[in-house]
């Protein structure tokens, strides 16, 4: 189960409602072994398109090295979907490469950038494997 607080969860709807047509990404950071996520971080879609999403390998470096600095991991892993549910593809799937965290997806398909409620929903994805999870909002 992922616990998330509301002004993370707000934070990751609107930089996706904010990025629609394009799908958005970002990680949410926390404390190394916590499971506790405490810092959202934006990231910037490298790929800059509607059905696919790529984090810049130099602000992932960084974002990393940054990470380590603080002892803290990647609890949630999060990008948009604009056209498709919040469902991981077979891209998805093939991308995730974090067995830790949280993948965390929005649909922005039934909104667009517009106001209303998102489909916001949460995996475990391990060796291909791919585990709905409940989100708790704190």
């Amino acid at each position: 189960m992922l616990t998330l607080p509301a002004e993370i969860r707000d934070a990751i709807v609107a930089h996706a409602k904010r990025d629609h047509p394009d799908e958005a990404c970002g990680v949410v950071a926390g404390p190394e072994g916590s499971d506790t996520p405490t810092r959202h971080i934006e990231m910037i879609n490298a790929a800059g398109s509607p059905t696919f999403y790529e984090f810049d390998s130099g602000e992932l470096l960084d974002l990393y090295k940054q990470m380590w600095d603080n002892d803290e991991e990647p609890i949630v892993i999060y990008h948009s979907h604009t056209a498709t549910e919040a469902y991981p593809s077979r891209t998805d799937i093939g991308l995730a490469n974090e067995p830790g965290a949280h993948y965390v997806l929005v649909s922005t398909r039934e909104v667009g950038n517009s106001p209303g409620p998102v489909e916001l929903r949460s995996y475990r994805i391990l060796d291909g494997e791919v585990t709905e999870e409940p989100i708790t909002i704190s």
